[in-house]
């Protein structure tokens, strides 16, 4: 790595709690709001839904900020500190109405710091910005395996404050950490960052890429909605769910570590994309196929590269074709489309799915599977015949941010 020692372990505790936040209650929340808080499918979707809000304007004007008026590491502590207040007013809040305000109001916090972590990693590492994606999946895995633990230790369910609690702590801790970032002041390069970053759709292989990977993306949160609760309708405990989609978390680490350089450097950006929602698409085929619990939790390593092969290599896509000056508007492009409109967009579907195949109070899992099993192998396909993408070629005469992390 061409980084110096105390900049990388900045960077690489910074995407550690990062990550570690959102793990500690994306992957189980839907277990409480279904279970002990009696919430609807619908509802539970409106839940989730709070962060893809967010993520459609947040990121965008936390890259204007950064990219044009303020330092990032500044916006960056702000955002996590109000969010961990929040969070904390959050695990307190049974009802819908009240659930749904304090998590957006966490969701608008957060979303504003996601793309800026990847900003910040490739403005002064984009020669190791891999070996610092590394412990994004670490932290979520560990977080997760945390809370089994302790779970485990209490010998009870968990009406899931737990996960809430523990989330708030680690979002004052990520605050703090943000303070000892480099510092990254703003370019001031002129003109209106989101304006000129949008602009970049004009190009055609850009607009395919940004349109398929939000409907790729938004499967995920049939994935985050739904897994909880099949596993334990399949007989899993509820005590060992968050360690065995923590797997999923374990492969991406080891997919970001071995895999995700040559993939991008040797098959480029369309076929590792290809890659990514393929990998989606065969997760979804084991849950509709109804498989056996041994291969369904297994199963969850195949999230895990996903997540790598697809949404960590977008933001690097986006980050490596960012004009001088519009790192951050760039990645908050990025962000707003995948994780903003894509997940918006799924977790509305996953939520209708929910509602409508349940009967009695009982899921149809193989007919709400197939709906991101589709979209996932229609994503498959446009990625790998329309996506006639050159950009790793010319890309490879400028800075690489991880085919270049070795």
């Amino acid at each position: 790595m061409s980084i110096s020692l105390d900049i990388y372990i900045r960077l690489s505790l910074v995407m550690f709690f990062e990550y570690a936040v959102w793990g500690a209650w994306a992957p189980v929340l839907a277990a409480r709001l279904l279970g002990p808080l009696k919430m609807s499918g619908k509802q539970t979707g409106w839940i989730y839904t709070t962060l893809p809000l967010a993520c459609i304007v947040s990121p965008l004007l936390a890259g204007q900020l950064a990219d044009r008026y303020l330092n990032l590491e500044w916006i960056l502590a702000g955002a996590h500190l109000i969010a961990a207040i929040l969070m904390f007013v959050a695990v307190r809040q049974k009802t819908f109405g009240t659930l749904f305000l304090a998590m957006l109001g966490w969701s608008f916090c957060y979303a504003a710091t996601m793309p800026l972590v990847n900003a910040a990693l490739f403005t002064h590492a984009p020669a190791a910005s891999g070996k610092v994606f590394i412990w994004a999946p670490v932290a979520w895995a560990l977080v997760g395996y945390s809370l089994s633990g302790w779970r485990m230790l209490r010998k009870a369910e968990s009406d899931g404050t737990d996960a809430m609690m523990l989330a708030a702590v680690l979002g004052l801790v990520t605050a703090g950490c943000c303070l000892f970032l480099p510092s990254t002041p703003p370019a001031n390069t002129g003109g209106d960052a989101i304006q000129q970053a949008f602009g970049m759709l004009k190009q055609p292989d850009f607009l395919l890429f940004i349109v398929t990977s939000l409907c790729v993306a938004g499967t995920m949160q049939f994935y985050f909605l739904g897994s909880g609760q099949y596993m334990m309708n399949r007989g899993i405990s509820g005590k060992a769910i968050p360690g065995a989609m923590a797997m999923a978390q374990a492969a991406q680490a080891i997919a970001t570590w071995y895999a995700l350089d040559w993939a991008i450097g040797h098959l480029g950006f369309q076929w590792t994309l290809v890659i990514g929602s393929g990998s989606w698409m065969l997760l979804y085929m084991i849950y509709a196929a109804t498989a056996p619990r041994p291969i369904l939790v297994i199963s969850q390593a195949l999230h895990g590269l996903a997540y790598v092969m697809f949404m960590i290599t977008t933001q690097v896509y986006a980050g490596k074709i960012a004009p001088e000056g519009l790192g951050g508007s760039m990645q908050g492009l990025i962000f707003a489309a995948t994780t903003g409109v894509g997940l918006f967009l799924g977790t509305q579907l996953a939520g209708f799915a929910m509602d409508k195949y349940s009967v009695n109070g009982k899921f149809q899992w193989p007919k709400i599977w197939a709906f991101p099993l589709v979209i996932t192998l229609a994503g498959t396909l446009v990625f790998a015949t329309l996506f006639k993408d050159n950009s790793p070629k010319k890309l490879a005469e400028k800075p690489a941010a991880v085919a270049e992390g070795k």
